[in-house]
């Protein structure tokens, strides 16, 4: 007897990760950040220098803990990534002066004309993955997923794996 061919998955009922949020934001950023890393990788850099020097942009300075959320990088790959960056010169250390146990990481010229490029990108690719929603909707979507970030406690912990 012939094995049986599973329905459509249309036709299946759904399974539990089709509705389920967690799961609906990770499916659509693996795809969505898949498409622009391989941008990335064409430019020369590697996924988490783009993620630190675009956490980095603007010039604001953050420690490799809020650098690790940011990016969403484990803070040892974070810690080994800077110390690259700072040797091409592409990020600073400084002081903190409200802590002294604190180290910040700040952008350097050189740092920003290298990311310039690659937002331009970014903007390029965001821009065509909202643009079947229109302006009304995508602004809607960006402020729902501030919200829940806002909503939910950093020092939670991140997980082991990502």
């Amino acid at each position: 007897m012939p094995a049986a061919t599973p329905a459509p998955r249309s036709e299946r009922s759904p399974a539990f990760v089709d509705d389920y949020l967690p799961a609906l934001l990770a499916q659509a950023s693996q795809l969505i950040s898949g498409e622009f890393h391989r941008i990335v990788l064409a430019q020369g850099f590697t996924v988490t220098e783009w993620r630190v020097l675009a956490s980095l942009a603007g010039g604001r300075a953050l420690s490799t803990g809020e650098l690790a959320r940011v990016s969403v990088t484990k803070q040892p790959t974070v810690t080994r990534i800077i110390h690259r960056m700072v040797e091409r010169g592409e990020v600073v250390r400084i002081d903190d002066e409200n802590d002294r146990r604190v180290t910040l990481v700040r952008i350097t010229a050189q740092g920003s004309r290298l990311v310039a490029q690659l937002i331009a990108l970014a903007r390029d690719h965001e821009a065509k993955v909202l643009e079947p929603f229109g302006a009304e909707q995508s602004a809607a979507l960006k402020r729902a997923l501030q919200q829940i970030i806002a909503l939910h406690p950093a020092d939670a912990g991140m997980p082991t794996e990502l």
